[in-house]
């Protein structure tokens, strides 16, 4: 009886080597890429299932909410006290109280007279945070959030000086001091924003 020929009896064992090989690429690959940080283009949030607040309600509640995506992130209970204190500063008018929320090289960049004038007359509410991913060294991160602010349209950003203003962010978090704070960072230079509807 033939054992077959000795093409056929290496065969199978160079076709194995040839799966294993390409199942160890793909996971190398795929490991390489899930670390690489994505634009702030890239990163959108999924539509909230919370109904539209009426346009009269808006900027609607100053309440910090989190998707069952972010809620699940280790940093959550973190990064939901952090903003929570940030927008209730803001919503206050309280300097001291948004200082302690941000990082000493952010605070050297916005100083309380700056601060002031730029949020006068913002109220900032309808707060949901979709996404939280930290980075390879573990002392910072990035929050992919939503909220909406009002303001008298003179306060506005230049290019969108309307009264009411959804936003879609992707802000830069950091160790500072031992503690996380929200930090400067390209990803928060480039927010989406559209008005809110009518």
């Amino acid at each position: 009886m033939s054992t077959g020929s000795p093409r056929q009896l290496w065969l199978l064992p160079a076709l194995l080597i040839t799966v294993i090989a390409t199942a160890l690429g793909a996971l190398v690959a795929r490991s390489v890429y899930a670390d690489q940080p994505q634009s702030p283009a890239a990163i959108q949030p999924s539509p909230s299932s919370s109904p539209p607040v009426p346009r009269a309600e808006q900027p609607g509640s100053a309440e910090v909410k989190g998707t069952t995506d972010a809620v699940a992130h280790p940093l959550y209970v973190t990064v939901d006290k952090l903003l929570q204190q940030y927008f209730n500063a803001i919503n206050a008018k309280d300097y001291a109280a948004w200082s302690t929320t941000v990082t000493a090289a952010r605070r050297k960049i916005q100083v309380e007279d700056d601060w002031r004038r730029d949020y006068k007359s913002t109220r900032d509410g309808s707060i949901v945070v979709y996404r939280i991913e930290t980075d390879a060294g573990g002392d910072t991160a990035r929050v992919l959030l939503h909220f909406t602010s009002t303001q008298d349209p003179a306060d506005a950003p230049p290019e969108l000086p309307v009264d009411c203003i959804d936003w879609n962010v992707v802000w830069p978090f950091a160790m500072d001091h031992g503690e996380w704070r929200l930090a400067n960072g390209a990803t928060s230079a480039f927010p989406q924003t559209a008005a809110c509807p009518n």
